[in-house]
C-alpha cells in the first residue's frame, strides 16, 4: 500500500473528532455536562457571565442559591402578594349593604 493510499482511507476529521470525544469524556468524568441553549443576542453575555460565576467556588454557590430562589418557586399569588403589602393605617372594614331600593 503507498501512503497516499492510506492518507485516503481514513476519515477527514478523525484526530478532532476523537480529540473532541477525549476532552468531552474528561470534562463528564468531572461532572460537568454540555448545555446548549439559544437566547437573544442581548441576553448571550449575561448567559455566559452566569456560567462563569457558577464554575467560580467562590461566586457560585451563593448565586445558584439565588437563582433556584428566583426560578424554582412559583410566582407568587394574589393572596401572597396582598399578605406582604404595607396595609398599616388602612381600614379594610366596610358597611353591609343590602342594594338599593328598586320600585318595580
Amino acid at each position: 500500500m503507498t501512503p497516499m493510499a492510506d492518507r485516503s482511507s481514513k476519515k477527514p476529521g478523525a484526530k478532532r473528532s476523537s480529540a473532541l470525544s477525549a476532552y468531552r469524556k474528561r470534562m463528564r468524568s468531572k461532572g460537568n455536562v454540555r448545555v446548549e441553549v439559544q437566547v437573544g443576542k442581548d441576553d448571550a453575555a449575561l448567559i455566559r457571565a452566569v456560567a462563569v460565576a457558577l464554575a467560580d467556588p467562590a461566586r457560585g454557590t451563593a448565586l445558584r442559591t439565588t437563582l433556584r430562589r428566583e426560578l424554582e418557586s412559583p410566582p407568587p399569588g394574589l393572596k401572597a402578594l396582598l399578605e406582604r403589602a404595607p396595609l398599616d393605617g388602612i381600614e379594610l372594614d366596610r358597611a353591609r349593604s343590602v342594594g338599593r331600593p328598586v320600585d318595580l
